[in-house]
């Protein structure tokens, strides 16, 4: 068989396709439309989450938000935390180069501030106010037993901190 009589046959036969399809699918107007047009679906079923999926992302969104929460605050917490310890170390060491070099213990936490030791009192990360709870030293044991001054700064805080122990006592 020539090759020209297979192409006319193919031709032919996409010919018979393509009139096969166009009268399944409707008129021939109807070829041009839209895919909206020609879907049989109603528009509103196309679009949009059906209530039922929206309320299971929720759902999975509140069960993540539920085990992060507890996570963050006890982060919060431990950061809280490591501020205290910082402030307490930077209040001591203050305290024990003022007493070194004045020869005599600071008789309150504005006294490293006014000697230019410290530019401001530290708040305490868990009451969030400067009130320091100060240890003064024993009368007997004071360099200048005629002063007694600071010797010691603790949190003013009643809680009690992630290991157990006040925050008091650190």
């Amino acid at each position: 068989m020539p090759r020209g009589g297979n192409r006319s046959e193919c031709s032919a036969r996409r010919r018979g396709f393509a009139r096969s399809h166009a009268a399944v699918s409707g008129p021939a107007n109807r070829r041009h439309e839209s895919p909206k047009a020609v879907s049989r679906k109603p528009e509103a079923l196309q679009n949009g989450f059906t209530l039922l999926e929206l309320m299971v992302v929720i759902f999975i969104i509140m069960i993540l938000a539920s085990i992060a929460m507890p996570v963050y605050n006890q982060s919060v917490v431990q950061a809280r935390e490591s501020v205290l310890r910082s402030n307490l170390g930077t209040l001591r060491s203050v305290i024990s180069q003022y007493t070194l070099d004045k020869q005599k213990a600071p008789q309150s936490l504005d006294d490293l501030v006014s000697a230019g030791y410290l530019r401001q009192i530290p708040t305490d990360p868990m009451t969030r106010q400067t009130n320091w709870e100060v240890v003064q030293e024993d009368v007997m044991m004071a360099v200048d037993q005629q002063d007694p001054g600071i010797t010691d700064v603790h949190s003013a805080s009643n809680a009690t901190a992630s290991d157990g122990t006040a925050y008091s006592t650190w």
